[in-house]
């Protein structure tokens, strides 16, 4: 397995949601994930393309089909942040591989879910620590009041949290949820229950590359919690996925000792 050759601290920033000091955004308290404008904007063209590139399909060619210059710069604002739309940044790049070789629907979903979660740190603590006991459950209830508990806890960890409205919180707590339907992981418009996500190759392989981006080691990769966001504990649970995905011809991996083989195909890294 490649690792980059940066200092780790650097590494980290690649990956938002992997670096300690990471802080948390209420960037979903104005939308939901807009997953169905990413599908949209992701199919205007085959290639991996700039940011301003993207940015002239929302805005000057407007392919969102928004009725103002101004709703499609608001529309285009909010992808960005959430996805990081740009060939420039190497988990973008990483998830752009993913997602064409994707073969379908639910596919896709879980891999754009992990590049939301990969971009956004509170995003992913939800995904690790709230809702992956409910995925293992599932179907279990995933309830709005639970979020904004988690969101009220983090205040120790996270004090940028102290300067949100309660109205912001309700806000991102309710649209939370109604993301992780977007993307699959649950069924409901009311009430809300977990689906158990299927073992599929590109969430996955997206999320060994961010690990890699990390500069995360072999060993230590197999024990990372960023894989509870497909309801997989770290360990044995992972080793043994990688292995049916070797089985199934979706990547290369072998663990003989200490010794571990992983190569998971597409571009870099």
């Amino acid at each position: 397995m490649r690792i980059l050759g940066h200092e780790k601290a650097h590494q980290a920033t690649l990956v938002p949601a992997l670096a300690s000091e990471a802080a948390y955004a209420s960037r979903l308290s104005a939308r939901s994930a807009l997953y169905t404008d990413l599908r949209l904007l992701l199919d205007c063209r085959e290639q991996l393309l700039s940011s301003r590139e993207y940015r002239g399909l929302v805005i000057d060619e407007n392919c969102l089909a928004r009725a103002s210059t101004a709703a499609r710069g608001k529309i285009w604002e909010e992808l960005k942040k959430r996805y990081a739309l740009d060939a420039a940044n190497p988990l973008f790049a990483a998830f752009r591989t993913e997602w064409v070789r994707s073969t379908s629907e639910p596919e896709r979903g879980l891999t754009a879910y992990c590049l939301l979660a990969l971009n956004d740190r509170l995003v992913a603590d939800l995904g690790t620590e709230l809702l992956f006991p409910l995925l293992r459950r599932a179907p279990a209830p995933l309830r709005v009041a639970d979020v904004l508990a988690f969101i009220e806890r983090s205040l120790k960890t996270h004090p940028e949290v102290g300067s949100w409205s309660e109205k912001t919180k309700l806000a991102l707590a309710q649209k939370y949820t109604a993301s992780v339907r977007d993307f699959g992981l649950a069924k409901g418009k009311v009430k809300k229950y977990t689906v158990r996500p299927a073992l599929y190759g590109a969430p996955v392989r997206l999320l060994i590359r961010a690990l890699r981006l990390a500069g995360m080691s072999p060993p230590a990769l197999l024990q990372a919690p960023v894989f509870r966001l497909l309801g997989l504990a770290a360990g044995e649970e992972v080793v043994d996925a990688l292995g049916e995905l070797h089985r199934l011809g979706e990547l290369h991996f072998r663990m003989q000792g200490d010794v571990i083989e992983l190569e998971i195909g597409g571009t870099a890294p």
